[in-house]
């Protein structure tokens, strides 16, 4: 199972990222939620750490996640 410690701190690392290159984007936007949800597939194959996934979630949010579409 999830830690869900880990899993939070490391989307609100990736997220506020992505928010700082996006200023636009609304702090609860439903890009959030896919972002999320891949980080979860992420710790569930791998069980990383915190700063593992927030890694993972700023290079999804670099390379897949979209700009103006949830």
């Amino acid at each position: 199972m999830v830690d869900e410690v880990v899993l939070k701190n490391a989307t609100e690392t990736a997220w506020t990222a992505y928010r700082a290159r996006h200023p636009d984007v609304d702090a609860h936007d439903g890009r959030r939620c896919l972002m999320e949800r891949y980080l979860h597939r992420r710790w569930e194959e791998r069980q990383s750490d915190t700063e593992d996934l927030a890694t993972f979630g700023i290079a999804y949010y670099l390379h897949r996640l979209p700009k103006d579409e949830c």
